[in-house]
Parts: C-alpha cells; structure tokens; sequence
C-alpha cells in the first residue's frame, strides 16, 4: 500500500498528532531535509501520480455547470502532458535558468504549462487581467524567453481579451525568442501548444535534468502597480514545501476532490490548491476557465459540492461570504468536513456562520506570496478560535517583532503585544529578483517582514491585527480598520465593507467606509453609523463617512484592492474641497491613482476659468490642498 502522503518519507498510513506544541516538537524533531521525499516540483507530481494512475487529477468544467460532462485528466495523462510540455521547452531552447511567462486563464493546458516550465526552466505565471503595460513590464522583468498564452479568437470568460494585449507588447520584448499559442487560428511567427505538445516523449525529460530543491522554479509578481515589477523567486523546495504541509494541515487523502477556481498566477492557486492536492493524488474541479470570477460558479455553487462531493470548502474570503447568500436548497452538502480560507482575513461573522450552519471547522490560513503561500493555519487537532489564523505549520517559525523606523528589529513583543509579523522556514523564499526591493524585505536573515501586524497570545494562537500600510493615522492616533470592518460584517444588511483613510488638513487621515450591501437590503448610512459607533469602542475609529458602492473593487484572487478605495476616498475629499472655488461657468475633474514618484497623485483640472483669474485660483487651490499630504498637480482647460 503507497504512503499516505506521497511526498514524506515517514508518514505511512496514519497522520501526525499535532495537538499540542510538545507533539508538534516531537514531529519535529526529524529534521526537516530527511523527511521530504521529493526535490522538486515535477517528482512531487510523479510521486503524486504514482499513488493511482487512472485516478482523475482534474475534472475541467468550462461552464461551471453541475450537470455537464467534465473533461477528465488521469494522473497518468496529467504527469505525461506536464513531461511533454518541459520537453516541449526545452526543444524552444529553454534552460534551466530560462524564463517561461504563461499568460493564461485555468485552462487543463496552463496547469501542464506551469509544471512543465518548471521542470524545464523557470515559470513566470502572470495576471492576464493586468494592463498590456504592466504585463510587458514583468516579462521584461523576468527576461522572457518563452512565452504562452491564449490564441486570438479563443471565448475567454476570464474577463480579458489577451490575445489583443500579447500584440501590443510581443515586439516589446527584446529576448522572446517563442510565442506558443493556447488555442486559436495560428498566427504568423508562433507555435500551437497542442501541436508542439504531442511529438514529444511523455516518459522522461529529455534534456536530462536533474533538479535539486534549490534550483529556482518561479517568478510569481506580487505588490504594486507601478516601477520595477517585485518578483518573488521560488525554489523548488519551497515550492514541495507548500505541497506536503497542505496535505497534512487539511487531511488529503488520495481520490478526494477540491473545487478549484482560483488563478494559477497567485500561488493559492498554483501552489496550495493546485500542486498541494495533485501531489497528494488528488482531484481538482476546475471551475470553467474564469473560475470563482466566473458568476455561474458561485451562482452553482452548493450543486457543486453535492456533485463532486468536497471534504474541504475552501477559498478566499469574498468567495466565502458571497456563497453563504446562495441558498442551499435541497443540495447534499454533508461532504463537507471542514472550511478553510485565505488571501485576507476572514470576517467573524462570516466564519460563525459556517461553523453554526455547517457545524465544521472553520481554519483560517495566513502566509503570503514570499512564503509561497500558507505558514499558518488553525490545526484540525487544536480547538479553532474565529478570527485567529492558528499556529505555525511545521517547520515553520513566527516572531512578532518591534522595528524602529529604520526597520531594525529593536525586540520581540511580549505576549499579547501588536507588533510586525515575520516568518522563517522552508516556504519563506530567499530574496525578490531585484535587489532593490530586498532593502527592508527581511527582518533578520531567513525572517521575511510580512507588513503585517500581529499579535502571539499565550497559547501561541496567531491574531492579524491588520496590515502596517493599511494603518489609518488620525492625528498621530493609530486606527487599525479591521475591528471596524467586522463591526460592519455584524449587520444583516452589508455584505462586504472597507474602511480607509481619506486625507484631512488638520487630522492628517479620517476613516471613512466602503459598504456593498446584500442583494436586496436596504439601510441608511445614518442608521449603519449607529451601529458601528454602538459597537465601536474608540470614537476616533467610527468613519466619517460611508459610500454605498455596487461593488467593491477586487484584486483578481478577491481581495479587497485597498489602493483604488483610498483613491476613490481622496477623490471625494478633494472634489468637495475645491468646488465651492469655481467661478460660475467653470467645471472642475478631479483624478487620484498610482504615481511612480510619489506613489499617489491627486490630478485636478479645471476648464473655464478665464487667463486672467487663474493665478488667484491657482493660490486658492494650493491653499485647499497644501495641507494635505497627499501630492497634486492643477492643469488647466480651455
């Protein structure tokens, strides 16, 4: 009989007892190196496959319907693409150190794409949603030498026309030596994966590599929308790292099934629910090449789970929250074992209720893209405390720590104390591809700052306060916008929320708050200020302000995308700033988004203002805007 994880040495038939932080040390005590029986990414998988062949890996559902026949990949055929695929690189000339970029939705061919680039060279998944500029600017980056992406005329749901951007840009790109294109008519000048792809030996690498845990297996982009790209370099060690503890933290048994509809370029999805499961001899329901941003998939999603009958329910929080409104009906959820979630906090009141409609575990993840993914987890064998993210993962350390303004570690915080949360262990990755952007990236050697900020309490329980940047300073008093949020959350009516800062002359930030409120519900912004400010201890964290909004604005894995809210917040701060300037037959448009220099910019332009009253108005608006601290340039229009 095969191991029960295929990727540990010492695990046979039964898993570890991490009860208690004297049993977690005892599991420990085998170092780390001894126990791990596959180097890289490609044996993970090979290792995976190894435990059932004709096992379905994946069952591809391109319209996110229950009721349709999925495409399904054996784990056979699923090792054998991801070999032809690194053959099929390495035929273009792709080394080991050569960069694979996949501008790609979740499609059967990205994850043989992803894989086999990484048994090939290096890969470089990257967000199709981005600008055309943007993405040229990581393949740049990157120093592109192949790269794979959706063919022209392809029905894309994931919301993007990539093809058009891949035009723009190709010539652009110096070193880009291939273009392989993932369906679609052939174009001039590139190749067709699926014809590439099927020559090529499905048995054995044929460039003969032999790769070790410290060789480099990806770039994956994460932060910011303008200057130098920040790529996080993955070796294939923290890579299987990520695989193995992700099956021993949620209990995968080989045959088990996970609905999968998280992007492959954000590591939950390439690494902890892709790689971790099909490592594990799993089978992962690909939810239509859009995914969760897909609205069928949501839309369906509890005849999922009857259908293809999940032990585990996880996602990022906004995915959660939005199914809780989705009625079950008359579906079978009682599959389900346990709900995990990541990528943000998950609200409390949203992990109550699962754990009292489902009676289940509800564990939190916590890590980042520069732990490749989870360091932290509520533990099945420990009791789960709603709205901590539980201890760390085996092998895995957490130290909340005082920094000074340079960014020195000055202490460690006592228990209980808020302090920056940093992380070491086999996930945490050794540097970005830049240096410029290792400057302040680690606390300590092997100990990543996260931003974050945390608090250790006396059962060793991690709790994120909030994030460092995210801090609203309000006349030198900081408010941290996450117990806001959940006091938020805590009402019928809101379905997501957001506090931010908006700038002020005199306090510097006042919160003000972002609602989407529940399809259906009715509330006044007086009557939810009510609410927050009874359930709200500090006066000075009760917002200002509330804008309803349709939406919230999301990152393409469902965050909230705090940045374009803060520019909304400025926006509106500033267009009531200076409107009561304008002379009678003048109109005024006011801009904030991202500045390479200053990180923000507040644009205002004014039309209409005669020549010879524009100096006067010029003063009166620097008079308005100085103050803040935020940066701003006038333009005039005729």
């Amino acid at each position: 009989m095969p191991a029960l994880h295929a990727l540990d040495k010492l695990i046979t038939d039964t898993w570890p007892d991490l009860s208690s932080d004297a049993q977690l040390r005892a599991f420990e005590a085998t170092p780390y190196a001894e126990r791990i029986a596959a180097p890289s990414t490609y044996d993970a998988l090979r290792r995976g496959a190894a435990i059932n062949p004709d096992a379905p890996a994946i069952h591809f559902l391109p319209n996110a319907d229950p009721d349709e026949a999925p495409i399904t990949i054996s784990h056979g055929q699923l090792i054998a693409r991801v070999t032809q695929a690194a053959n099929l690189f390495t035929s273009l000339g792709v080394g080991s150190n050569d960069v694979v970029s996949l501008l790609l939705p979740l499609l059967p061919q990205s994850l043989y794409a992803l894989f086999g680039a990484e048994a090939a060279g290096i890969a470089n998944p990257v967000n199709p949603l981005l600008e055309a500029g943007q993405i040229a600017e990581i393949l740049r980056a990157a120093n592109t030498r192949v790269l794979v992406t959706l063919g022209p005329g392809v029905g894309n749901d994931a919301g993007t026309d990539i093809w058009a951007k891949v035009e723009r840009i190709r010539e652009k790109m110096p070193n880009l030596a291939a273009v392989v294109l993932v369906g679609g008519a052939p174009m001039p000048g590139t190749h067709h994966f699926d014809t590439l792809i099927e020559p090529q030996p499905a048995d054995r690498l044929v460039s003969g590599r032999q790769i070790v845990s410290g060789d480099t297996a990806a770039f994956f982009h994460t932060g910011g929308t303008t200057g130098l790209p920040k790529l996080v370099r993955h070796s294939h060690g923290n890579q299987v790292y990520q695989a193995w503890l992700v099956a021993i933290l949620l209990r995968m048994k080989p045959g088990t099934t996970l609905l999968f509809g998280l992007p492959l370029f954000h590591v939950g999805g390439a690494l902890t629910q892709g790689l971790g499961p099909l490592a594990a001899g799993c089978t992962l329901v690909v939810l239509s090449p859009a995914g969760w941003r897909n609205p069928a998939a949501v839309r369906n999603v509890w005849r999922l789970v009857e259908r293809y009958k999940p032990d585990t329910f996880g996602g990022v929080p906004t995915v959660l929250g939005v199914a809780l409104s989705v009625p079950i009906g008359d579906a079978d959820v009682s599959c389900i074992r346990r709900v995990s979630g990541g990528g943000s906090a998950i609200p409390v009141p949203v992990g109550k209720a699962y754990a009292e409609r489902f009676q289940v575990p509800v564990l939190e993840v916590y890590g980042m893209t520069e732990t490749a993914s989870i360091h932290v987890m509520s533990c099945i064998d420990r009791p789960v405390r709603i709205g901590a993210v539980g201890h760390p993962a085996p092998y895995s350390q957490v130290r909340i720590v005082a920094l000074d303004a340079d960014g020195a570690v000055q202490r460690d915080c006592a228990v209980d104390e808020i302090g920056v949360v940093a992380m070491a262990g086999p996930g945490v990755f050794s540097g970005y591809l830049s240096d410029v952007h290792n400057r302040g990236a680690f606390v300590a050697p092997g100990w990543v700052n996260s931003g974050d900020l945390g608090r250790l309490d006396a059962d060793g329980y991690l709790w994120i306060t909030g994030r460092a940047k995210d801090l609203i300073i309000r006349g030198g008093h900081n408010i941290d916008p996450m117990p806001v949020e959940e006091v938020f959350f805590s009402h019928p009516a809101v379905n997501l929320a957001s506090v931010v800062g908006a700038p002020d002359a005199y306090a510097g930030e006042l919160p003000v708050a972002f609602v989407q409120l529940k399809p259906g519900a009715q509330v006044s912004a007086d009557e939810l200020l009510d609410h927050v400010r009874q359930h709200t201890p500090e006066r000075a964290a009760v917002p200002v302000a509330i804008y309803f909004v349709d939406a919230l604005p999301l990152t393409a894995v469902g965050k909230v995308f705090k940045p374009a809210l803060r520019w909304d917040a400025a926006q509106r701060t500033v267009t009531r700033l200076l409107a009561p300037l304008l002379p009678s037959g003048a109109t005024l448009q006011v801009e904030v988004g991202a500045d390479a220099l200053h990180g923000s910019l507040i644009s205002v332009r004014l039309q209409g203002v005669a020549p010879d009253r524009r100096d006067g108005m010029a003063q009166a608006v620097g008079e308005r805007l100085d103050p803040l601290t935020w940066h701003h340039q006038l333009e005039w229009r005729n």
